[in-house]
């Protein structure tokens, strides 16, 4: 009788086995059926083929993670809506407050813009300017292009990263996927894929607008991204840019940009034991005053770091300053 019971015993073990490696494996299948799902609590498992054998590995395996507050003894941050520093060779999140908290992101938003342009279209492809480029929004920052202009991508990106022009932004968006709307459905499209859940995106330029957030830990995966293009590399080091587009006479314009990042123009000094290598600021009342950089270290470590809503131009840098003093 014990024998039949263990008989019956391990074919129903092997039963549920069975069962199980069908639904996790399609058992001896190519696929699985754990796809990276946004909306999925096991969302953070891809699926890879090591020498012929199967194994699940985290989404996040090549990733820093940040899950909470991470204190660091070197860094002591006030009256800051946001902050976290990333080793991104080791991994590892050096410090973090509120870096899963949503916030306004205003011309930090221009880093998906381009990631998006990047990935959607090419460099030398010609954009024209449409009625929508005429923003009034007291305040805003913008290069003056009027209805007919035209230039390529890869000037407008220019303009868009150091000068964070919001009126090349729509042009931007309108030239390479033909309006707002569907710009901004695949710069939310992107977010997802990245892993970037916490965020959502309304428009392409950060202006303040209902349902435009973002978390400082979805704006490394962005920036992260988009340090992968030798362009967006290129443009986010430069201090000036000159250049020449075509009016909507058909008469050629001129129009040179400086950086608005002030460790790059010698506005602000860069930290003594790092070299800011570029990034990307942004600031509006509802935001404050917010900045993203790529620094590295005197032995080349790569690191980012995210300042998010503080209170003026001056205390964003210091607090910045303060954060990359964490790298040693």
């Amino acid at each position: 009788m014990k024998c039949t019971n263990k008989i019956i015993s391990k074919k129903a073990v092997c039963a549920f086995f069975m069962s199980f490696c069908t639904v996790l494996t399609g058992c001896g299948a190519d696929g699985y059926d754990m796809p990276y799902d946004s909306n999925s609590q096991v969302s953070s498992f891809q699926l890879v083929q090591i020498d012929d054998s199967r194994t699940a590995e985290p989404f996040a395996a090549d990733l820093c993670v940040v899950s909470g507050d991470i204190a660091n003894a070197d860094v002591t941050l006030t009256d800051v809506g946001a902050a976290a520093l990333f080793d991104i060779n080791g991994l590892d999140t050096l410090y973090a407050i509120n870096a899963n908290e949503q916030v306004n992101p205003a011309s930090l938003t221009k880093v998906m813009t381009a990631l998006v342009a990047l990935k959607h279209g090419s460099a030398d492809q010609m954009l024209t300017a449409s009625e929508n480029v005429v923003i009034t929004e007291s305040g805003a920052q913008l290069c003056g292009l009027k209805p007919g202009d035209s230039m390529t991508l890869g000037q407008a990106l220019h303009v868009l990263l150091l000068y964070s022009a919001n009126d090349v932004a729509v042009m931007i968006a309108e030239g390479v996927s033909g309006s707002v709307a569907n710009f901004v459905e695949q710069m939310n499209e992107e977010a997802a894929a990245l892993g970037a859940t916490n965020c959502h995106f309304a428009n392409p330029n950060g202006l303040t607008e209902e349902g435009h957030y973002v978390t400082a830990y979805d704006l490394y995966l962005i920036f992260q991204e988009a340090l992968k293009y030798d362009l967006f590399n290129e443009i986010i080091q430069m201090p000036t840019y000159s250049m020449t587009y075509t009016g909507s006479d058909g008469n050629e314009k001129t129009l040179e940009v400086n950086t608005t990042n002030q460790y790059i123009n010698g506005n602000h000094d860069m930290p003594e034991n790092v070299t800011v290598i570029g990034g990307k600021t942004g600031t509006t009342k509802a935001a404050g005053h917010c900045l993203i950089l790529l620094a590295r270290s005197s032995s080349g470590n790569p690191y980012i770091s995210v300042i998010m809503n503080s209170a003026t131009t001056d205390e964003m840098y210091q607090k910045m300053t303060d954060l990359l003093n964490a790298v040693h």
